[in-house]
């Protein structure tokens, strides 16, 4: 093979067909785009959901229900996952920086501590929000729950 025998595929290059340009081309006068109208129209883009007038899906169905703007949302953790980690680590104080290291947790997350499972060693926690059965359990064994 040569650089002067070097063609494209077959079938990959092909005429653009011109439009709009005579009656002898057969794709004169109206461009194919038909008589009047919105997409006879240059600049002619169909609204999303637009179902040609009739009343569009999303505004057929009923409406319900709101979005509470002010909500904390708060990322659970169990005292079985907490007891879980002090047994495999040894660690005796848990914050939040430590959760993100070993997965548990994203790094911006705010964390709540629920009280699935036991705590059997006396742990120091600090989190964003404890529930008051998980703050019993904690101190039950001699720890402490630090709200940040």
């Amino acid at each position: 093979m040569r650089l002067h025998e070097i063609k494209p595929a077959k079938g990959s290059v092909f005429n653009k067909v011109r439009l709009g340009r005579g009656p002898g081309s057969g794709k004169g006068g109206t461009s194919t785009r038909g008589h009047k109208g919105d997409k006879s129209r240059s600049g002619y883009k169909r609204k999303i959901g637009f179902e040609g007038g009739q009343m569009p899906l999303y505004r057929r169905i009923p409406k319900f229900g709101f979005k509470n703007i002010n909500r904390i949302e708060y990322k659970p953790v169990n005292l079985d996952d907490i007891q879980a980690l002090v047994e495999k680590t040894g660690v005796t104080t848990i914050t939040p920086e430590f959760l993100y290291q070993h997965g548990m947790v994203a790094k911006k997350d705010l964390i709540k501590i629920l009280s699935r499972g036991t705590l059997t060693s006396a742990v120091e926690i600090s989190a964003h929000a404890f529930s008051a059965s998980a703050i019993a359990n904690i101190e039950k064994v001699g720890g402490k729950a630090i709200k940040i």
